[in-house]
């Protein structure tokens, strides 16, 4: 199919934080091919907070996760005013299931029946030819192909803004030299890294490499316990940066030289920034959810077993994350010194 010139546009995708990142080049294609299109985004709030005053970004209909049925009502009403040209369903969940077919459109795209779930075809009238799971990034650019779009230069334009510049400015003037981000967890505890490991990880970053730390993340009360343990155990204590909201955190990551990160949101965000990231993995399989296009020599996977073919899979595997070792991160980061040392 083709676009109209002007077509008004919806994209549903609520939450998590990486498919939001994931989705951006679908946006900026569509903005760099139809710069007159109106693109209208369904989202929670943590993903609003990110793409708050991105430019490809017309209209942020923000629902309420926690009103219940009240949500539904109040977006029903709002989506009555706005009818679209087509609509994106990219996220495969009842909560999307249900806005999409809230959406007044003709043209509702969505995944195929194999790899849609939680009754997402039910809400669609076009389907994405039907493939083997792939990585979830490319999952998202097949529906460029669908409305005619190139997918290339895949773009993310995510920031920092003009306006941030100065808040990254000054949160950086006390951390001369190279710096790394380290990503202290997730929503999902059993993706986490343990907490033992972290600091020794710190410590030895500062030791062996000279590098200043920077501990990012949420507030959760395990991120929080984490950030007081390596102020209160670590012998050179990371800058301390967690709950500092997802704008600043953009801000944080595009000026720091290496990311290491579990995984969860922050490490793809520092995949659009093209940041080097040490991506830790044993929960879910990277080859599905690892970072996209990226140094494949700094990733660690304790997802497969030695000699194991990687696998496109929605299974987990619990208690793998343990497995990773200290020496087995400062041997990426051994890696990505010997790269960027060749670069200078």
């Amino acid at each position: 199919m083709n676009l109209p010139t002007e077509p008004r546009i919806c994209i549903v995708l609520l939450s998590a934080v990486g498919d939001v990142v994931h989705a951006l080049p679908v946006v900026n294609a569509i903005k760099r091919h139809r710069p007159k299109a109106h693109i209208t985004w369904i989202l929670q709030e943590a993903g609003a907070s990110l793409i708050q005053g991105h430019s490809a970004v017309d209209e942020i209909l923000l629902f309420e996760r926690k009103a219940g049925l009240a949500g539904f009502v109040k977006m029903a009403m709002e989506l009555s005013e706005r009818p679209f040209d087509v609509v994106l369903d990219l996220q495969c969940y009842f909560k999307a299931t249900l806005l999409t077919a809230l959406c007044h459109a003709p043209i509702k795209i969505g995944f195929d029946r194999a790899r849609a779930r939680e009754f997402n075809w039910l809400a669609t009238n076009t389907k994405l030819s039907s493939r083997p799971l792939s990585h979830v990034q490319d999952h998202f650019l097949e529906f460029l192909d669908v409305i005619g779009i190139p997918r290339e230069p895949v773009e993310w334009n995510i920031g920092p803004w003009p306006s941030e510049k100065e808040w990254q400015t000054h949160f950086f003037r006390h951390l001369s030299g190279p710096r790394v981000a380290l990503v202290a967890g997730t929503s999902n505890p059993r993706k986490d890294w343990t907490p033992d490991s972290w600091v020794r990880l710190n410590d030895a970053l500062h030791e062996q490499f000279g590098l200043q730390t920077i501990l990012v993340g949420a507030r959760s009360p395990r991120e929080t316990a984490l950030g007081e343990k390596m102020l209160r155990e670590c012998l050179h204590p990371p800058k301390e940066a967690l709950g500092c909201g997802l704008r600043r955190l953009v801000s944080i990551l595009d000026g720091s030289d290496l990311v290491i990160s579990p995984d969860t949101g922050p490490l793809h965000l520092a995949g659009a920034l093209a940041k080097p990231v040490i991506g830790l993995y044993g929960y879910n399989s990277p080859a599905r959810v690892g970072p996209w296009r990226q140094d494949p020599r700094l990733l660690i996977d304790a997802f497969h077993l030695p000699g194991e073919k990687p696998k496109m899979t929605f299974q987990h595997r619990p208690g793998r994350m343990s497995q990773i070792t200290v020496e087995d991160v400062l041997a990426k980061v051994e890696i990505w010194e010997s790269s960027r040392s060749q670069k200078r």
